[in-house]
């Protein structure tokens, strides 16, 4: 209630220092009214019109303009008064409102399960509540019949991650890298952050994705073929939610076991599968 009854003080001083100035277009009447945008003075609807036509100003209210300190005044207060009022409405009404908080329904869950299993796919979606679940962007567009992934992408070398949202599945997977790791291609920000792949041949790239249900105690990764799009890539695989790739390179050495790979003497002696590390050196 009380700043109600300021703001509301505001206003009539406002007003009535307005009644002390002129129309700024006419320059004969008295100003009765302020543009909220350009703030110039006029004092009816027909100077209203004609300042919108001279300044081609549309009348609204930029809510965010910077205003100086030395220019801030009641008026400015009372503006950024109200935008508050608006953002502490809007905010409520989105908290109110039970679409927003609805998670995906169970029909497009086995919808989406059901299209990847055409394309052998396993895909296994988590209980509501997981991050996965909620942040799983995965869509089916019907008229293209092609899926539009959220992918992630770790670059484990540079301790560096991102997301993609939309990304077609007939679309290589270099392609999708290359605006991370091609030097012509690549925003300059993440250039200088994964300047290590950056630098190195498109032949030393791989990338790798975790073999799911599997014991924690033998996780193994499969390579995946670069030139290629996810629905290739994804056949005969287990999808929990979305693709996750580990961008590595074959001159560092990590402890990712893949698959079908001569395997060390230690993991031959844990496993009967042939299995091998990288252990390319650098």
């Amino acid at each position: 209630m009380a700043a109600a009854a300021a703001a509301a003080e505001t206003e009539g001083s406002a007003r009535r220092k307005m009644s002390l100035r002129s129309c700024e277009i006419c320059n004969t009447e008295e100003a009765k009214y302020r543009c909220p945008r350009c703030m110039k003075y006029s004092c009816s609807l027909a100077c209203v019109k004609k300042h919108k036509t001279a300044f081609s100003c549309n009348g609204v209210r930029e809510k965010t303009a910077f205003v100086s300190i030395n220019e801030f005044s009641d008026l400015h207060l009372l503006s950024d008064y109200r935008f508050l009022e608006d953002v502490g409405r809007t905010a409520d009404g989105a908290a109110r409102d039970d679409t927003s908080h609805r998670p995906k329904s169970n029909k497009f869950v086995n919808f989406l399960r059901n299209r990847a299993r055409r394309y052998d796919i396993c895909l296994r979606t988590l209980p509501i509540g997981f991050t996965k679940r909620r942040e799983n962007s995965t869509f089916f567009n019907n008229k293209e019949q092609k899926f539009y992934w959220h992918l992630k992408l770790l670059f484990p070398h540079s301790h560096a991650k991102f997301t993609e949202k939309r990304v077609a599945d007939d679309k290589p997977l270099y392609d999708i890298l290359k605006r991370y790791v091609d030097p012509q291609e690549s925003d300059p920000v993440i250039h200088q952050r994964l300047k290590t792949y950056a630098m190195s041949p498109q032949s030393d790239i791989r990338i790798l994705m975790k073999v799911e249900n599997r014991p924690q105690n033998s996780i193994r990764y499969e390579e995946l073929d670069v030139s290629k799009g996810l629905r290739d890539n994804l056949k005969g695989k287990v999808v929990i939610e979305y693709p996750t790739l580990h961008i590595v390179l074959k001159k560092f050495q990590t402890d990712m076991v893949i698959l079908g790979h001569d395997a060390s003497k230690s993991n031959q002696e844990n496993s009967s599968e042939e299995e091998g590390e990288i252990h390319d050196s650098s």
